[in-house]
């Protein structure tokens, strides 16, 4: 069991010089992650899963060569603990960022947090992105290629027979899969949502979870177009990014695929994540039409 007694043991034991911090859960933790507090500067994230456990080198090898590159703060990992304890895998320990996530703080503008959003990922993608990993099981794929998961796309669109329109859900997929990327690979976070995105004093001020960062596609990082935009805010991001009109489509399919699984109860979610999904889908699938 991943808990406070387990991470205090743990920094004790291989961070001696904080063993007297306190160390209590952050209130929203996350899937991927158990997340704690340490003293009143620093986080520690701990894998919660197998699968999750290669994001922890990846973070702490590459953040810090992003950072100086991007306009809004990213995580800063500070130490990297060890397996012990009776807990499997690497982990992390990071500043803290001050901020509360998207999902609930009150957005002064959205126009402007639409605008700050797309420069930090115009920023993301120019920068030198020679040598970085490419898309796999450790990013979950995010900037590889839609055929990843097409067969459990068609069965939650099997599932959802009568709950959704299901001849322009396939249109919509499909002509995603006809198009694949033809620009140079290029940095993606791989998970760019309201979670994952700080505010402080109104303002988008952070963007942190690199977990499913990879070189490759940026289209994965587009989902946030329509799952969290409306009226001119989305016009805005959509103008600012310099992508084309097959890029917008994956994008459009990446966000399809992911609110599928969570309507067809075929992944893991949160209650609001799972109340949204098919709100989201009738966007997705106006906004083919409007674009067709």
């Amino acid at each position: 069991m991943i808990d406070a007694m387990l991470v205090s043991r743990l920094v004790a034991a291989q961070f001696p010089q904080w063993k007297d911090l306190p160390v209590r859960p952050v209130a929203l933790s996350g899937w991927d992650n158990r997340t704690f507090h340490l003293g009143e500067e620093m986080l520690v994230r701990m894998p919660s899963a197998a699968e999750y456990a290669a994001q922890v080198e990846k973070e702490q090898h590459l953040l810090p060569k992003l950072a100086p590159g991007l306009p809004l703060s990213i995580p800063q990992p500070v130490a990297m603990g060890e397996p012990a304890e009776g807990y499997s895998w690497r982990w992390s320990i990071y500043r803290w960022l001050e901020g509360e996530s998207a999902a609930s703080a009150q957005i002064a503008d959205l126009c402007q947090f639409a605008t700050s959003l797309a420069q930090f990922l115009i920023a993301l993608e120019r920068i030198d992105a020679t040598d970085g990993p490419p898309p796999g099981p450790h990013s979950f794929y995010r900037g590889g290629s839609l055929t990843t998961y097409d067969s459990e796309t068609r069965k939650a669109i099997a599932i959802l027979k009568g709950r959704i329109d299901v001849n322009t859900t396939i249109e919509v997929w499909e002509k995603a899969l006809q198009i694949s990327w033809q620009g140079v690979p290029v940095w993606v976070h791989g998970d760019i949502s309201t979670g994952n995105l700080l505010v402080k004093e109104g303002r988008l001020s952070a963007v942190i979870d690199f977990g499913q960062l990879a070189v490759g596609d940026p289209a994965c990082d587009l989902a946030i177009t329509w799952t969290f935009f409306r009226g001119e805010s989305r016009k805005l991001f959509r103008a600012l990014l310099p992508f084309d009109a097959g890029t917008w489509a994956r994008g459009r399919a990446w966000t399809l695929w992911k609110a599928l699984i969570v309507a067809a109860g075929l992944t893991k979610t949160n209650a609001a994540e799972g109340a949204s999904c098919f709100r989201i889908i009738d966007e997705l699938l106006l906004d083919h039409r409007n674009q067709a």
